[in-house]
Order: C-alpha cells, then structure tokens, then sequence
C-alpha cells in the first residue's frame, strides 16, 4: 500500500454517500480483500476535516448514511493514498453542487485549490467542464448517464500509477486523463 500522497475531500455541499477505497498495487490488480472500508455505516471514524483533526459539525450520519446539514466544511479521509480506486453513491437535490477532491494539500488555501475535483452535480452534459462527472474545469465527460434528482448516482475515481485517471458514473467510464500530460498543462 502506498500512503504518500495527500488525503482526499469530499467537498462542501455533499448531502449523502457511502464511501470504499483501495490503496492499489503497483501492479495495477487489486483483490477484493485489499479494499480499505472507510464509511461502516454508522460513524466517521476515517474522516476529518481540512487542516483539522475531527469533521465539522456539519457532518452527520443518518441512517447509514453520511448526510451535511450546515455550512461549509470539508471532510477528508484520515489516511492519505497515491495509487487508488474510490467508489461511493451520491445523491443531490436539484441544484445540488458537491466534488471529490484529491490530491489535496492542506496549506492557507481551500481545499478546492489544491487538488483536481470530479465535480459532483444535479446535471450533466457531454462536453461540460463543470459538469457532473467533469474533472472540474479541465476535462469534460464524454458520456451523460446522470440518474434524476432524488435518485442515487454512483462514481469511482480511479488512480493508476503514471498518474492515469478515470471517472466511472453509474458503471461506466466518463473521463479520462494523465495528470502532467500535455493537456493537463495546456
């Protein structure tokens, strides 16, 4: 397991979800029992907020399910990963706006300048950089498979060694794109 690079942040306005990671091999296979639980269910034990050591108070479990009912505030997980696979459920109200955050380091500014963002969001389009699935502002999702408020949406975020990236939702592949690439830095 390789536990090098900073933790990641489910965003602000995140309203549910139920969280697994992974920290991958370096061969790049992953068995069913190197999955990392993060969320039971019941607390919040792996999380924490950004630049602090519990979540903010925001943050809730109801009904096994992380809910935020407040202000803003971050919630990151407690370990930090390099090579990983995160899968969750989300489900947002209309006009809902949340991400996942990784990569993130923790310095004077917020979180969301610090790490790439797959934006979390009540639409989607192909060819929308700020759109549900989107790496947000860079990268568009090439497919629009996005379920209708009120109902649960799934997202994996995958990161392979050579910083290859890709955004599953709802099973299938929306995005893809190497950190540091060409087009990264364009």
């Amino acid at each position: 397991m390789k536990l090098q690079i900073a933790s990641l942040v489910i965003a602000t306005l995140l309203c549910s979800l139920s969280v697994n990671a992974k920290a991958e091999k370096s061969s790049g296979s992953a068995k069913k029992d190197d999955w990392k639980i993060l969320f039971d269910g019941k607390s919040l034990d792996h999380f924490r907020g950004y630049k602090k050591d519990k979540p903010d108070p925001g943050w809730k479990v109801d009904d096994g399910i992380i809910k935020f009912a407040g202000k803003g505030g971050d919630l990151m997980t407690k370990g930090k990963y390099q090579f990983f696979e995160m899968a969750l459920e989300w489900n947002l109200p209309k006009g809902g706006n949340s991400g996942i955050i990784y990569r993130v380091a923790e310095t004077k500014g917020p979180a969301y300048h610090t790490g790439p963002e797959i934006q979390i969001l009540s639409s989607m389009k192909v060819g929308g950089k700020t759109d549900a699935g989107s790496c947000y502002a860079l990268y568009a999702p090439k497919v629009s498979n996005l379920k209708p408020n009120g109902q649960w949406n799934s997202v994996r975020l995958v990161i392979k060694p050579g910083n290859h990236v890709e955004h599953h939702m709802n099973g299938e592949k929306v995005c893809s794109y190497q950190i540091g690439s060409d087009d990264w830095n364009a």
